[in-house]
């Protein structure tokens, strides 16, 4: 079955992620078409990024950064789950995916933003970064303004267009995925 991994993209404190990505998990756990996983970055802390070669030149020296690629190896696609920090993507979220390369490629990934604009400048950023490594991004996206959507400016409270944006990309991320499956079984990562 298609694995997928929901990346919580924020370690700040007071962050609002954790609500978002619980209920992008609770949503896609309800479906029957792929295995789902939470990956909170404060679980991995990772430090600037501090090899010694690019990732694309192979295993890391460092254990850190071995065990983030072990993590996200089995993965087939992910959903970002990312607020917009001052017009961009959160630095620990840049830094962790710069950690890897072999790991991301020939994966789907789909976006869910949160931000006073909806998160809408990080996405356009981490699509950019994304294509770059070989991901493919899909066109389906979730985008929650912390204006509107928290209520009290506390509590996540989706709506129902946001649901079905949630599941349009899920739909989408899982199909990719399962067509990107040839391209991951022909370049299979080794991590170690």
């Amino acid at each position: 079955m298609i694995r997928i991994g929901i990346i919580l993209g924020s370690t700040r404190p007071n962050r609002k992620g954790p609500q978002v990505a619980q209920w992008v998990l609770d949503t896609a756990s309800q479906r029957g078409d792929a295995e789902f996983e939470l990956i909170d970055l404060r679980d991995h802390p990772l430090p600037h990024l501090d090899e010694p070669a690019p990732p694309m030149f192979g295993p890391s020296v460092h254990e850190h950064t071995r065990a983030w690629a072990e993590r996200i190896a089995p993965f087939d696609g992910f959903v970002f789950v990312t607020p917009e920090y001052n017009g961009g993507v959160p630095g620990v979220l840049k830094n962790a995916i710069d950690h890897l390369c072999a790991e991301w490629t020939d994966k789907a990934v789909g976006f869910v933003s949160y931000g006073v604009s909806g998160g809408a400048r990080a996405v356009v950023q981490l699509r950019t970064v994304c294509g770059t490594l070989g991901m493919a991004d899909v066109g389906y996206q979730v985008a929650i303004s912390v204006l509107t959507d928290f209520e009290n400016h506390t509590t996540f409270t989706p709506r129902d267009h946001h649901v079905a944006a949630l599941n349009k990309t899920l739909d989408q991320v899982i199909a990719w995925s399962t067509a990107l499956a040839p391209l991951r079984a022909e370049s299979p990562v080794t991590v170690g």
